[in-house]
């Protein structure tokens, strides 16, 4: 069964609510108050199972003045609004008013409803008709489908039934894909049930038994039990009214205006990026940041709108805004938002939620704006960049890309495989799906060259910069898989070459004095004239007068370039020994099958204090692996 959402608008006592009784029989009027006073207060809520087989929940929002706010928050994620006009009033302030909030929510259908049309005669009628035509020119409603109908005598109810029937066969449900999110309208108990919360699902799906999280608290609990219009069901989706039992929270816990998500998906935001249009009928300009009321779904806040490239947005016009909330809400791009202002209340503005968890803009920034104009105007994969840029060095899953875009799972996978196809981002963490924006990978790649380069200007005597320092130089939001593909990338580019935990400029010279280059050919033909049995640092320290200190240190700066090779901390043979012994030992165990140290020591002719380092150097090269006292030849070992 296809479910979708219908909303009505317009001004108090205009009968929209008996009209409602009249399409469904489900009086909305629920509150005492509301009895009483003959208005609606609160949001009523009925169903209409329409002749195609389609279900119509329907939300019948306030039309007094002072329960406008209860209209925004009625309003979001409904697929079809009813314009409900009295004939014998017409047009009327609050009609004004709640047709431009719907202007502003971008609501995409409608329908134009005359009532209490058994009051008046033909020509009032004809007049009203007259009046809804120039009222609707330009706006989305034009041309939309005018009913006369009397929620009295019944006249017109049935046409209306036809004709919502026949509006809504081309729109389609919106199903259970995309993130479950549910803004709480309503909160109460029930005897034997406990915690109630009702709202408008306004994207993916849930299921009985799941568990949810209440934000922008942060508090959990689990779904006990679903009702969609009055029926009990395992599992609620999109573009329906659902009544949700918890359990394991309580009432206190949970207020209009918050809103149900499964957990780990969407954090709150106290900062959002939007496009803000200022309505024409407004008496004053907007200026920078002025304080206004902010409706988005059931929530209102107040927030400052900072004007990102002007200090004031004339009635009528359209400005890139950054909206500073005093309070946390829920919030995914695309969503759709009202304004009003503080004192008198009125709306005067809204638009389109471009970034939800964007940074803090500084005003007047030309990339600012243009990212701005991207989020706007872009291709869903210009818009990916824009939002992985945001990350900075941190960068973002795919998950996490999937719920800062608002887009689903299946379309942000095609993204990120056409951006990477493109090399437009880079993935630096294969096994969670970390990706960065491929600019800010060519910066990062900048940064760290400029680092190793800072640490030999400083230390010219020495090798490289270790592993570990270059990585708590690196910019704030760098991890360690980040840090270890760009450290890949820029040796397989030869920019930088490794020896050991060192790092340094593929460039990098050493400079040595002339007696620093005397004691490195001392120890070096020490080694080679040594063979297998070279002799230790100490060794040689003492034979060329220094201290061990400093061999090692010249020794380290001469094995850069391969023809000396250290195999312990104080032992390095030459490389070309180490090769030819290499072949040998390889040789002898494809035709041997094992050697132990004893036959290892008959084919170098050298003693223990050489071979079980020699052994542990090639087990370290994965040439040979120890099984209990021998060593054998490693499958991938020797080529």
């Amino acid at each position: 069964m296809k479910r979708l959402i219908l909303g009505t608008a317009g001004h108090i006592d205009h009968g929209k609510t008996a009209l409602i009784k009249a399409l469904t029989g489900i009086d909305t009027d629920r509150l005492k108050e509301e009895k009483e006073r003959g208005i609606t207060i609160e949001l009523g809520f009925a169903y209409l199972d329409l002749p195609s087989g389609t279900r119509l929940g329907i939300v019948d929002v306030p039309g007094h003045e002072k329960f406008v706010k209860n209209m925004v928050a009625g309003s979001g994620g409904i697929d079809i609004v009813a314009l409900v006009v009295a004939a014998d009033e017409g047009i009327m302030p609050q009609t004004v008013e709640h047709m431009n909030i719907l202007k502003l929510l971008d609501v995409p259908l409608g329908v134009v409803i005359i009532t209490k049309v058994d009051t008046v005669d033909e020509e009032m009628i004809s007049l009203v008709e007259e009046e809804l035509f120039d009222f609707t020119s330009g706006t989305f409603l034009e041309g939309a489908p005018v009913v006369r109908v009397s929620s009295i005598t019944g006249d017109g109810i049935d046409e209306l039934i036809s004709v919502l029937d026949g509006l809504l066969s081309k729109v389609e449900g919106r199903g259970a894909s995309g993130l479950f999110r549910l803004p709480v309208d309503r909160v109460f108990t029930m005897k034997g049930f406990g915690t109630v919360i009702t709202g408008t699902l306004l994207s993916g799906g849930v299921k009985a038994g799941e568990e949810i999280t209440i934000m922008p608290t942060g508090k959990a609990a689990r779904i006990r039990g679903i009702q969609v219009h009055n029926d009990s069901v395992d599992e609620a989706v999109a573009g329906t009214r659902t009544a949700i039992n918890l359990t394991g929270i309580d009432r206190e816990s949970i207020k209009r205006g918050d809103t149900i998500i499964s957990p780990g998906t969407i954090e709150p935001t106290y900062m959002i990026d939007a496009k803000l249009s200022y309505l024409s009928d407004n008496a004053k300009n907007l200026k920078n940041r002025e304080r206004v009321r902010f409706h988005l779904g059931t929530s209102e806040v107040i927030v400052n709108v900072v004007l990102m490239e002007r200090e004031e947005v004339a009635p009528g016009d359209e400005a890139y805004v950054q909206i500073r909330l005093t309070e946390p809400v829920v919030a995914v791009p695309g969503d759709r938002f009202v304004i009003r202002s503080l004192s008198p209340v009125t709306t005067v503005g809204g638009g389109e939620i471009l970034n939800a968890h964007p940074k803090k803009h500084k005003r007047f920034k030309e990339d600012t704006i243009e990212d701005f104009e991207i989020l706007t105007r872009g291709e869903l994969d210009e818009r990916a960049v824009v939002f992985l840029r945001d990350t900075g060095y941190i960068g973002a899953t795919a998950k996490e890309l999937e719920v800062r875009m608002g887009t689903s799972q299946t379309k942000t996978n095609k993204i990120l495989d056409k951006l990477l196809g493109d090399r437009r981002i880079v993935v630096f963490d294969k096994d969670k799906g970390g990706y960065l924006e491929g600019e800010t990978y060519g910066r990062l790649k900048g940064v760290a060259i400029e680092r190793i380069g800072e640490y030999h200007a400083k230390n010219p005597k020495e090798e490289g910069i270790s592993k570990e320092e270059l990585f708590r130089k690196m910019p704030w939001g760098v991890g360690q898989k980040l840090f270890a593909k760009l450290m890949d990338d820029l040796a397989g580019k030869d920019k930088i070459s490794a020896a050991g935990e060192r790092i340094a400029l593929s460039s990098h010279k050493v400079v040595l004095k002339a007696d620093e280059e005397e004691i490195i050919k001392g120890a070096v033909d020490m080694i080679r004239g040594g063979g297998l049995s070279p002799p230790s640092t100490q060794e040689m320290a003492e034979a060329l007068k220094v201290t061990e200190a400093e061999v090692k240190k010249l020794l380290t700066v001469n094995a850069r370039d391969g023809k000396i090779v250290r195999v312990k901390e104080n032992l390095y043979f030459d490389a070309g020994d180490l090769d030819d012994l290499k072949k040998k030992l390889i040789e002898y165990l494809k035709e041997k099958g094992e050697i132990t140290t004893q036959g290892f020591k008959d084919m170098t002719g050298s003693t223990r204090k050489y071979m079980i380092p020699l052994f542990e150097y090639f087990d370290s090269e994965k040439v040979t692996i120890r099984i209990g006292d021998v060593r054998k030849l490693r499958e991938r070992g020797g080529g």
